[in-house]
C-alpha cells in the first residue's frame, strides 16, 4: 500500500506524537511535507499514494457535494465542528476512498460542469 498509509495509521492512533494534536490542518501539512521530502530524496510514490495525491480532493468534493477551490482539509472542516472532529472524520473518509470503485471516479471539471447544467434545468 505504501509507507504513507502505514504512517497515517500511526498518526491516527497517536496524533500528538506526530502532529502535536489531532488537527486536520496539521495532518494535511504533514502529508504535504511527507510528499515533498519523498520527492526531494528521490523516492517515488507508490501507485496508491499517487492515487491519493491526485484523486482524494475530487473524490471528496463529489462525496460531500462541496465544490470549492479550498484544499481537502478545509472541505472536511466545513462539515465538522472542530479540528479534532475533522481529523477523526478524515480517517473514515480515507478508508472509504481506498475502498472505492475507481471506475466511478469522475473528472472534477466534468463533475462541476454537470452539476451546473443540472442546476440550470431545475
Amino acid at each position: 500500500m505504501g509507507k504513507l498509509f502505514e504512517l497515517l495509521k500511526k498518526i491516527e492512533t497517536k496524533p500528538g506524537l506526530y502532529l502535536g494534536s489531532a488537527s486536520i490542518t496539521s495532518l494535511r501539512m504533514f502529508i504535504l511535507g511527507y510528499g515533498y521530502a519523498q520527492s526531494e530524496i528521490g523516492i517515488a510514490s507508490t501507485e496508491t499514494e499517487s492515487d491519493f495525491y491526485k484523486q482524494f480532493q475530487p473524490w471528496l468534493q463529489n462525496r460531500l457535494s462541496i465544490y470549492t477551490v479550498n484544499a481537502w482539509d478545509k472541505v472536511i472542516l466545513l462539515t465538522c465542528i472542530n479540528e479534532k472532529a475533522a481529523f477523526d472524520y478524515f480517517f473514515q473518509l480515507l478508508e472509504d476512498f481506498l475502498r472505492r470503485d475507481k471506475s466511478q471516479d469522475v473528472d472534477p471539471i466534468l463533475a462541476k460542469s454537470y452539476s451546473s447544467d443540472t442546476e440550470k434545468v431545475a
